[in-house]
Parts: C-alpha cells; sequence; structure tokens
C-alpha cells in the first residue's frame, strides 16, 4: 500500500471519531439551557418607592388682572423682583377717575353746607315755636280771665271779644309752628341723605382712583410679567376675562406638584417622604413630604379632570400628587421641571431577590412538568397552592414563582411576594436565604420549563468587538 493511501485512511478515520466526539457533546448538551443565578440573601432594608415627574409651584400665588379700563403708565417692578405686600407695582391712567373724585368731594361739601343751613333753620324753627307756645299760655290765661269778668259784668263784651281772638290767633300760630319744625325736620333728613349718598359715590369713586394704582396682596416675586408701559387693558365683564397683568409667587413655601400614575396613586398617602430632584438644580436632593393627593383623575392628553369629559375614555390618567419641599432653594422659580420619589413603604430584615428573577408560569404547565418528573423518577416539582374553588381553564391560571437550581435542574417554587423596590422585590413566603435562583438571561428565563437541564454560567458577559476598547 502506497503512503499517500495510508495518510488519507488516516485523515479519514480522524475525521470521522471527531464527528463522532462532536455528536456525542451535542447530544449531551441538547436541552441544557445556559443561566446566571445568584444567591438570595437578607436585606437590612427595602424601600418601595413611586417615582412621577412635574414641575416647582408655590403654595400662595396670585393672578393681578385689571380692575378698570385705561392704558398703563408706568410700571415699578420687573420679573424676578422681589415684592413686600402693599408695594405698588404700576400705575394706569387716572385723569377721569382723579376728575370724578373731586367732583364727588365738592358735592359732598357742598350737602355737608346744606344740612349746617338746614339744622340752623331747624333750631330757629324750634325755638319759634317755644315762643309760639308761651304766647298761647299767656293768651290763654286772659281768656279765662276774661270770662269770670265778663260773667260778672265787669267787662264789656268788646275787650272779652278781644281777648278770644287773642287766644285763637295764638293757638293758630302755635300749630303754624308746628309744622314749620316738622317741615324742616324733614329737609334736614332730606340733606343729610343726600350726604350720605354723596359720601357713598365719593367711596365708590375713590375706590376707582384707588385701583388705578396696583399693590401688591402677598410678599413673594415676579414671577410673571406680559404686559408693557402703554398697553391698554380691561376688566372682565361676566363671562368675559379681564386683561391679564403679571403673577405673584410667595416662594417662601415652595411644592413639587407631580403627576402619578393611575397604577402607583393607590400606595400613595399624606405624610409620606419624598426626595425630590429639580432639574435646574443638579446633583442636589431636596427632602419633602406628601402634603396633597388628588381624587380626580386627569387625562394625560388633555389634562381636564374625568368629571369635566362627557365621554369615556380609556387613555392613560394621572393624579395629582403635591409634595411640599422642607428647605427649598432661594433662587427657585415656578414652572422648574422636578422629579420626586415617594417612599411608600419600607421593610427591614427582608427576604429580597432581583425582580427580573420572577417569573409566570401557568398550572397547566406546572402540572405537565410534574408529571414528566414522575416518569423519570423525579419529585422536584413544586405546584402552587390549590387552585380556587371556581373551576378555571389551566392555561389562564397562572402562578408566579422562581426557578431554584437543584444539582444540574431548574425547579419551579411558588413564592409570595410583598413590597417592590427599585431592583428587587420582597419575597415573604416561599424562598429562604443561601437558596440558589435563576437570574438571568432574560430569554432563558422567559422560555425556561420546570424541570429543564442547566447550565450556570455566571462569567461576566463578554463585549462585542466594537465595544472592547
Amino acid at each position: 500500500m502506497k503512503t499517500w493511501h495510508k495518510v488519507a485512511i488516516g485523515a479519514g478515520a480522524v475525521v470521522v471519531l471527531g464527528g463522532i466526539v462532536l455528536f456525542s457533546v451535542n447530544q449531551a448538551n441538547k436541552g441544557v439551557v445556559t443561566v446566571q443565578t445568584a444567591k438570595v440573601a437578607n436585606q437590612e432594608s427595602l424601600v418601595s418607592l413611586v417615582t412621577a415627574s412635574g414641575e416647582i409651584k408655590p403654595t400662595t400665588y396670585t393672578n393681578i388682572s385689571a380692575q378698570g379700563y385705561g392704558r398703563i403708565t408706568e410700571i415699578f417692578v420687573k420679573e424676578g423682583d422681589h415684592v413686600k405686600k402693599g408695594d405698588r407695582l404700576l400705575l394706569q391712567e387716572n385723569v377721569q377717575a382723579n376728575a370724578d373724585v373731586q367732583a364727588q368731594s365738592a358735592a359732598v361739601n357742598s350737602a355737608e353746607s346744606g344740612v349746617q343751613a338746614a339744622e340752623a333753620s331747624y333750631k330757629a324753627a324750634q325755638s319759634d315755636l317755644i315762643s309760639q307756645q308761651a304766647n298761647l299760655e299767656k293768651a290763654k290765661l286772659d281768656y279765662e280771665r276774661g270770662q269770670g269778668l265778663y260773667k260778672d259784668g265787669l267787662i264789656p263784651k268788646q275787650d272779652f271779644d278781644q281777648r278770644k281772638t287773642t287766644y285763637d290767633a295764638a293757638t293758630a300760630a302755635v300749630e303754624s309752628a308746628k309744622a314749620r319744625v316738622q317741615s324742616l325736620k324733614a329737609q334736614l333728613d332730606q340733606t343729610r341723605a343726600q350726604v350720605n349718598q354723596g359720601r357713598a359715590v365719593l367711596v365708590h369713586t375713590q375706590d376707582i382712583l384707588h385701583k388705578t394704582t396696583y399693590t401688591s396682596p402677598i410678599n413673594g416675586i415676579v414671577s410673571y410679567l406680559p404686559e408693557r408701559v402703554g398697553d391698554y387693558v380691561v376688566m372682565g365683564m361676566q363671562n368675559a376675562t379681564g386683561s391679564f397683568i403679571m403673577t405673584l409667587s410667595d416662594m417662601s413655601v415652595v411644592t413639587a406638584e407631580v403627576k402619578v400614575d393611575e397604577t402607583d396613586i393607590v400606595n400613595v398617602k399624606l405624610g409620606q417622604e419624598a426626595d425630590v430632584t429639580i432639574d435646574a438644580v443638579p446633583g442636589k436632593i431636596f427632602k419633602g413630604k406628601v402634603t396633597e393627593v388628588g381624587s380626580q383623575a386627569v387625562l394625560r392628553s388633555s389634562g381636564l379632570t374625568t368629571t369635566q369629559t362627557t365621554t369615556s375614555t380609556q387613555e392613560a390618567k394621572d393624579f395629582k400628587v403635591v409634595v411640599t419641599l422642607a428647605n427649598p432653594p432661594e433662587n427657585l422659580r415656578p414652572g422648574l421641571s422636578t422629579t420626586a420619589k415617594i417612599k411608600t413603604a419600607e421593610r427591614k430584615n427582608v427576604v429580597a431577590i432581583p425582580i427580573q428573577a420572577l417569573a409566570v408560569r401557568t398550572r397547566k404547565d406546572l402540572e405537565e412538568a410534574a408529571k414528566n418528573a414522575k416518569k423519570q423518577g423525579s419529585s422536584n416539582v413544586t405546584l402552587a397552592a390549590p387552585p380556587p374553588p371556581a373551576p378555571g381553564d389551566p392555561k389562564k391560571d397562572e402562578v408566579q414563582g422562581v426557578f431554584v437550581v437543584n444539582g444540574k435542574r431548574a425547579v419551579f417554587l411558588p413564592v409570595e411576594t410583598g413590597i417592590a423596590g427599585v431592583t428587587d422585590i420582597e419575597i415573604t413566603k416561599g424562598l429562604k436565604a443561601g437558596d440558589e435562583i435563576v437570574v438571568g438571561s432574560y430569554k432563558a428565563l422567559r422560555t425556561l420549563k420546570p424541570e429543564s437541564q442547566v447550565k450556570v454560567d455566571n462569567s461576566a458577559p463578554k463585549k462585542p468587538d466594537d465595544q472592547q476598547s
């Protein structure tokens, strides 16, 4: 046999032997899933957070609107200025208002002079009435004395008739004086009412004049000022809104008004602590507490509450939550973007696992795995608690649990969970510290079946060539 024949036969034998070895290795690894694992451990503390975004808002703010008609003649502040209660903000033209006040003041002064004259006439009429009453008393005495003298024949009838005439004239004079007193009293009351009416009109005109000078109703900063000198402003009437002039914000108490998703709002309560970050102040965390939790859902697209819409919708909804900052910085401005992490729950010394390790399998899958394991002489599959009394479709009856590595197999163990943190979730029942569970990869956990053979590979994943440096 030639040499090259021998070489060819040897090479063929090596190829066949290599194929047999490769086939044997593939058959041995067939169905084996490569997974990453971790040990279950106790955590000293696990915190459940609800994260929501929103904006900075002051607790107290006011929108200044036009109080009358006219042009702005002077503005004393600009955006960002700090103002105190009572400080002047701007002036509005007041020529007509000032003239009305002066004219009405003169009218009130004239009416008050009329009251003084009426009072003098009334007092004079009262004095005249007293004099006429005295004359009547004297005439009455003379008349009564004359009656006795006339009966006794001591005076002539002419003298008696004169005394009677004097008495009647005095009586008429008293009645006339009384009527004059009543008339002058009515005139006095009328002039006094005119004075009061004039003073009321004066107060009205003074109020109109006063409203041409705008003053600050609160301590704060000028957070928004759209108007300029010379702009014409009008006041609101009925359903028409008036001209908007500026916004004043009291930044002594600052809040973060955030929108919490409807799936998380049930966990948010008053008084819960929160960590607030502000985009304009990077690298700093501000402490706060929840001081208000909205009760009306707000549509994410329109910002309207569900009670303001007449049609039902399935779009996502949010709830307003207000977090009051404990020590806000002085340079904050309303409207700054902010994010609040609200601490809704905290557990001490708990058994926790990575959230991605939690898997869900149907009861049908677990029952089939238990049957297969029994045929193979293994009984590592653990079923969840008995199914609910009402019969259901086992394909839809889902059980949550984790895969525990037992030898070279992944055993599915149902678990009960508690609060969820950012990356970990509390296990209240089903696991203990030291258990080795499957935590990755995502693809492996999604397709892993109970009682599957696994290969543990906890080495760091290799970076692609284009990411290596």
